[in-house]
């Protein structure tokens, strides 16, 4: 199972440590946060209490009201299962008692002075992203028309070749080699680098370019949601698909299907053309539009048309 520092949470969201310096190595696993309301005043069927626990003004303004001892007694229910920490929302003040409760249960108290809306939001997303389920994959991944493809194929086949051509053609380029593929939900597949080949792409004959530095920062981004597994395969006479609408297939990824498209090679061939006519197509698709459905229509209308005359 993957896990988080709260150190690294606190670096990444420059949070304030209120309490618990000593114990911001502990580990966090659960990608969601948790805003503890009903476990205070006692209901605590489904309180998940691995979850990093949120308190915002609503939270705050309760405990607040609360008497000495009507807090320790629900302040202190919450704290007995020790969550991997506390963080107050909107730089609220007149924690020290919450402090006192933290440090006898070794739990860290952070403070950030954003909103708790805006926090949690960003903060699920990045708990999300590096929570999520990984596989790293041979192949290319790059961002073309907007819509996120995997190249895949055998070593030497041509990926990178033509990956070069399409971000030649202002298109760009996310991994190249190997590719880090994560499971953001279960519809919803990250494609990104493994940090060591950002920006890098890797021709035969010519050697590594930092894409970046030669096209500028538009040629590359960090991650794109992946929509079509394309293959690059050698070129099979009695083996390529002429229909007008070929089958579809799918390739599955972490348990994420993605739209499967082979295409053949041959001397000739623009292969770059032929990417971007697939995202073009997908793309048209995802919008209800259906290029053989439409031509099929025209030839049932002639018909009719013929019939009629």
């Amino acid at each position: 199972m993957k896990t988080i520092s709260i150190e690294k949470l606190v670096q990444e969201f420059s949070l304030e440590v209120l309490e618990g310096k000593d114990y911001l190595n502990r580990k966090i696993s659960q990608p969601r946060t948790h805003r503890p309301g009903l476990e205070f005043i006692g209901y605590f069927d489904y309180f998940p209490m691995e979850q990093i626990q949120i308190l915002g003004k609503k939270e705050i303004t309760y405990l607040h009201k609360l008497t000495d001892e009507e807090r320790r007694y629900h302040i202190g229910n919450v704290v007995k299962y020790h969550p991997p920490c506390f963080i107050v929302t909107a730089g609220q003040e007149g924690l020290t008692y919450l402090k006192q409760y933290c440090k006898e249960e070794r739990i860290p108290l952070l403070r950030t002075n954003e909103k708790s809306s805006e926090f949690i939001d960003n903060l699920n997303n990045y708990l999300k992203n590096k929570l999520a389920p990984e596989i790293a994959i041979h192949g290319v991944c790059l961002n073309v028309y907007g819509v996120g493809i995997l190249l895949r194929g055998k070593s030497g086949i041509g990926k990178s070749e033509t990956a070069h051509t399409l971000i030649g053609r202002g298109h760009r380029l996310v991994a190249d080699d190997i590719v880090v593929l994560k499971k953001i939900s279960s519809k919803t597949l990250l494609g990104t680098h493994n940090r060591t080949n950002k920006e890098f792409l890797a021709l035969r004959s010519i050697g590594l370019l930092n894409i970046a530095k030669i096209y500028g920062r538009k040629a590359f981004q960090e991650e794109t949601r992946i929509a079509i597994d394309i293959e690059l395969c050698r070129w099979e006479d009695n083996e390529l698909n002429n229909q007008l609408e070929p089958e579809l297939t799918y390739k599955d990824y972490l348990g994420v299907k993605i739209p499967h498209i082979e295409i053949q090679l041959q001397p000739g061939r623009d292969v770059a053309g032929l990417v971007e006519a697939a995202c073009t197509n997908w793309y048209l698709f995802q919008q209800g539009y259906n290029a053989a459905e439409e031509f099929f229509e025209r030839i049932q209308n002639e018909l009719k048309d013929q019939e009629n005359e």
